[in-house]
């Protein structure tokens, strides 16, 4: 008789996805190593909650002026809305406003996940994880400069080397002087981006992907796309987006020599000479620790997405292409980003808390070095794993396991009822580098036999003929008892 009852589907959300062994423990690698480079730095660690009141995240999300749209919210027994944290920079001003006797400057960096409720695609998720570093408090320029350089520490502590990425640097206030030379009112009576300001910068966000023509076609009437669909333009005249034009065609081959050329352009307005002066006291800390103009470069370009950047603002990108499964040579777009931030906590204070810092996205940046093939992705936490070939003799494999563990050798004991053959394939699955045999014969002889589980798949690709292999065992050593922990740790080693 068939159950009637109807099973339920396995199905999972769009944007979502389950991490298995092998992402996680790669992820874990580089977050770790990032850390470690922010702590060298004195940042400390904190958590904030997931869920927060949607009004504490405010009007605070890209490209919208309502805090309902992008994110995951609902009403919780109060009737109170509630969201999911879109970022972890709405959380720190909330929690910079909560504390006011925590020490400033107030320097911490935070793990954590975050959701956002939007169209899913390549590499982008609606649940990833970022790894923030802050300093609230301080309004010197070192504070940015030093984030330029905590980015660079990160990004070599990961493997890459100068010339495989570039720290892309460059001020609002220097934009909001473009926008003042060519007459458009960007800012209002509060300091705050108007709606044509904030049209006029979303058009130069857009400049990577639909290049300068596009941008100027936004910045003027409109622009239709290769779809058909059209975008409502800033309405600027044509005098207007020459200023513009003119400040993004800026190039320069050094930080020092972009500085002047901004100066022949926005150096008479008072917004403009103060982000030109910030960029230079950003270059002066930079050139003096030794952080190169290839490193970190000032570009006309950057804007981020954000409306709560007041000053300098960061894009870091990758240099080196990749080759996407049709063999075509693709582009990783930004990978750690942000920027000062002054205003945020004013929405609870009433006035400003200088702050800057930046975040890495940890799952965008895990996936770029996947596609350029740059990080180990171990399968296991186990480097060994003890074979059971006699039920008899599990008090003695379970002595071996435990010996090997206090050695601080991650070891598995393979429990189940099974050949050899069985256990051997099941330590490949899992990439398990070693794999400990021990029948009555090693017991009674006070020996164990090792097999080296990856120098074996090595060496047999390369001998064809099966009695050379089983002659010479390369992969394969017996040793004393006694000897076993010494032993592992060479192989483990080499």
């Amino acid at each position: 008789m068939e159950n009637s009852t109807s099973l339920c589907s396995p199905r999972m959300l769009k944007g979502f996805r389950d991490t298995f062994t092998q992402e996680y423990l790669a992820r874990r690698w580089l977050v770790n190593n990032v850390q470690k480079v922010y702590e060298r730095y004195g940042f400390a660690p904190i958590e904030t909650p997931a869920l927060e009141y949607v009004d504490v995240l405010g009007k605070y999300l890209p490209e919208c002026d309502t805090a309902e749209e992008g994110i995951f919210s609902f009403r919780d027994l109060d009737r109170e809305w509630i969201a999911l944290r879109y970022d972890l920079t709405a959380a720190l001003a909330r929690l910079v406003a909560l504390y006011p006797e925590l020490p400033k400057p107030f320097r911490r960096y935070q793990l954590g996940l975050v959701w956002r409720d939007e169209k899913p695609g390549l590499a982008r998720f609606r649940e990833f994880y970022q790894l923030d570093i802050d300093t609230v408090g301080c309004a010197s320029m070192q504070a940015d400069a030093e984030v330029c350089a905590v980015i660079c520490d990160a990004l070599t502590s990961l493997g890459f080397v100068v010339g495989e990425y570039q720290v892309k640097v460059s001020n609002r206030k220097i934009l909001n002087g473009v926008l003042e030379k060519a007459g458009i009112d960007s800012l209002d009576s509060k300091g705050n981006l108007t709606e044509i300001g904030l049209t006029a910068l979303r058009a130069i966000d857009k400049l990577d992907r639909i290049g300068l023509r596009g941008v100027m076609e936004l910045l003027g009437p409109g622009r239709k796309d290769e779809s058909g669909d059209f975008t409502k333009g800033a309405g600027l005249n044509s005098d207007q987006i020459i200023w513009i034009e003119k400040f993004l065609q800026i190039q320069a081959k050094s930080r020092e020599q972009f500085c002047k050329e901004l100066d022949a352009l926005v150096g008479s307005t008072v917004i403009g000479k103060q982000g030109i002066d910030e960029l230079l006291q950003i270059d002066q800390f930079l050139s003096a620790v030794g952080y190169t103009n290839s490193q970190v470069v000032f570009d006309p370009t950057i804007v981020r997405g954000l409306s709560y950047y007041t000053g300098p603002v960061f894009e870091t990108v990758l240099t080196i292409p990749y080759h996407d499964e049709h063999g075509n040579e693709r582009h990783f777009g930004s990978i750690f980003s942000g920027g000062r931030y002054d205003g945020l906590v004013e929405r609870f204070l009433g006035y400003k808390v200088p702050a800057t810092g930046a975040s890495i996205g940890v799952d965008r940046l895990l996936e770029a070095m996947k596609c350029l093939g740059r990080i180990n992705m171990p399968k296991a936490t186990a480097q060994v794993l003890i074979t059971s070939m006699d039920s008899q003799l599990m008090p003695e494999y379970q002595k071996l396991a435990f010996e090997l563990r206090r050695a601080g050798i991650c070891t598995e004991l393979f429990m189940e009822k099974a050949g050899l053959k069985k256990q051997l394939k099941y330590a490949d699955q899992w990439d398990i580098p070693l794999a400990i045999i021990v029948g009555s014969n090693e017991v009674s002889q006070h020996k164990v036999t090792i097999k080296d589980l990856r120098k074996g798949r090595e060496l047999a690709s390369e001998i064809k003929d099966r009695d050379e292999w089983r002659r010479s065992q390369p992969a394969q050593v017996i040793v004393d008892r006694e000897a076993l922990i010494s032993t592992v740790q060479q192989m483990l080693a080499n």
